[in-house]
Order: C-alpha cells, then sequence, then structure tokens
C-alpha cells in the first residue's frame, strides 16, 4: 500500500515539473541544446 502511494506522489510531481516546464518555454531551450550536441557529435558545427 505505501509502494503504490509514493509511486503516485512520484507521478503527480513529475506531471507538475513537466507542466511548468512547459509553461517557462523550456521546451525550446531544450531543443537548442539537443541540436547543438547531435551537430558537435557529427562535426558540423
Amino acid at each position: 500500500m505505501k509502494e503504490k502511494s509514493v509511486r503516485y506522489i512520484v507521478l503527480v510531481i513529475s506531471i507538475c515539473f513537466i507542466v511548468a516546464g512547459l509553461y517557462r518555454g523550456e521546451v525550446k531551450t531544450v531543443f537548442k541544446k539537443a541540436v547543438n550536441i547531435c551537430l558537435e557529435c557529427i562535426g558540423i558545427g
């Protein structure tokens, strides 16, 4: 019983953090960093 409640609490907290990141516009930042990393690995950037 205790494990299930901990799982649901962690799930709710993670959803809150995801929504907060979307609200702050962090998606653009994450994609920008991902593109830079990929271009550096390929050797284009």
